[in-house]
């Protein structure tokens, strides 16, 4: 796989030979050429425009590149009268079959509830779409009782923020099968009134208690409401990420590491950052970022995603720059409009308005929960809606190549960063004339945050 890798209509069989990540959308009576089409480079070319025009989408630049990689050294550096080979792909001719009556409500029951509100259910991802299902159906679901309609999809992000959606995950290298119920960024056993999420002080520092009258299992139905009713807004969202370094040729390390200075207005220089995590492993960022924030000097950390306990459970935790900072194990959920989530976030804040920067904020990809409160404070600091989406949309290039002026960075900042700040202010649009985002976000501190006067003012002159 590749960096920014952006997939569409690929044939089921590459797909399991490959192990992606992203399944494949099931394909048939299609012709796929028999060898490789070849491109001869003209000048002024770049692989983005190449796949743009060739493939349907430039994001898939990484795709050629990795299949010419005999010949090409570098993503940005290509020469004309080069001949690349381009990506075998076939498109679809005729949709998949639905399911049958019969065949729609299997015995189907929520078998765990994760640290975010998302269902886990019993069934596995193969046998849903051995059902008839594929991603890009439009789903009505029946939880205990209240419906959702959901798309099939295979990210969070592939629907709106406050968005219900069916996650269906099977990647045979990494031994996942798996399907989950979920809204983008909230809490669907509490929408559904299945359960209410209580802090523990014990590991993981979360249960769920179920409420009264619940039948345990959960039942589950899955109906068909609209076969490939999303499969636009599907192709539009499909991005996917490798952990490894050598797959991100064009990135510096700190890129890689999605490690940046804040630097909108209002805010001093070198006294914000933001950061996939410097010491989890699991995305392979972790010893780059953790370099970067050496190099920063970073003293204070506020960790999102994180326990105390957690955080120094960590292989090599003691070896790191990042444990010999002043940090906050806050281990928050992606709902910001819980109070718990409101909670946690103010007792960050207070954290860093009593102690000294350079500060970092950090979730695990530094991309949702680190990207809302880096947007909030951004607000607070005096910066404008296009400074705040501009840097905000900085880890969807580092992670997923995608592009200022293209179709899918305008879609992802407004189904995401958009839509949180104006539901967390209370306000339509956070780029409307007259809309004040510094008093906005300063409102919310004080109402929804509970700071003090004090402390907001305390905050800002660290962060000035």
């Amino acid at each position: 796989m590749k960096k920014f890798l952006y997939k569409l209509r690929i044939p089921a069989a590459a797909v399991m030979a490959a192990a992606m990540i992203v399944p494949a959308i099931p394909v048939i009576a299609a012709e796929q050429p028999a060898e490789n089409e070849i491109y001869v480079v003209e000048q002024g070319d770049c692989l983005w425009n190449i796949a743009k025009e060739k493939l349907g989408s430039g994001a898939r630049n990484t795709e050629i590149f990795k299949l010419n990689r005999d010949i090409l050294k570098s993503a940005d550096l290509i020469f004309a009268g080069q001949q690349l080979k381009l990506p075998i792909f076939v498109q679809i001719t005729e949709p998949v079959e639905a399911p049958a009556e019969d065949e729609k409500n299997e015995d189907i029951a929520v078998t765990a509830i994760d640290k975010y509100g998302n269902l886990v259910l019993s069934v596995s991802g193969t046998e849903l779409l051995s059902l008839g299902y594929t991603y890009g159906d439009m789903l009505t679901v029946n939880i205990g009782g209240k419906v959702y309609d959901m798309p099939v999809s295979t990210n969070y992000s592939d629907v709106e923020n406050g968005s219900p959606i069916c996650i269906v995950v099977i990647d045979e290298a990494a031994d996942k099968d798996y399907v989950v119920l979920a809204i983008n960024m909230d809490n669907l056993a509490a929408d559904a009134e299945i359960a209410v999420k209580t802090s523990i002080d014990e590991e993981p520092g979360y249960r769920w208690d179920y409420n009264e009258g619940v039948d345990i299992p959960v039942s589950i139905s899955i109906e068909m409401k609209e076969q490939g009713g999303y499969y636009a807004e599907y192709l539009l969202n499909q991005l996917a990420r490798t952990n490894a370094r050598e797959d991100y040729v064009g990135l510096t390390d700190r890129q890689f590491a999605n490690f940046r200075a804040v630097e909108t207005t209002g805010m001093g220089s070198g006294k914000l950052y933001r950061s996939s995590s410097p010491v989890n492993p699991e995305l392979g960022r972790n010893t780059y970022s953790d370099k970067a924030a050496e190099a920063a000097g970073i003293k204070t950390v506020v960790n999102l995603a994180d326990t105390a306990e957690g955080m120094a459970a960590y292989e090599g935790w003691a070896d790191t720059y990042y444990s010999k900072c002043s940090v906050i194990g806050l281990n928050l959920g992606v709902d910001f409009k819980q109070a718990y989530f409101q909670a946690g976030l103010a007792e960050g804040m207070r954290f860093m308005a009593e102690n000294d920067g350079p500060y970092l904020i950090h979730c695990t990809e530094g991309k949702d929960r680190a990207g809302f409160v880096s947007a909030l404070l951004e607000c607070l600091m005096g910066a404008s809606a296009d400074e705040v989406v501009a840097d905000y949309m900085v880890t969807y290039y580092n992670y997923y190549g995608v592009e200022e002026g293209t179709e899918q960075y305008d879609a992802i900042a407004s189904g995401n960063i958009d839509k949180s700040l104006a539901d967390a202010f209370g306000i339509d649009d956070i780029h409307a004339d007259g809309v004040d985002l510094a008093a906005e976000a300063e409102g919310y501190m004080s109402e929804k945050l509970g700071l003090s006067a004090e402390e907001i003012f305390a905050l800002k002159a660290k962060l000035s």
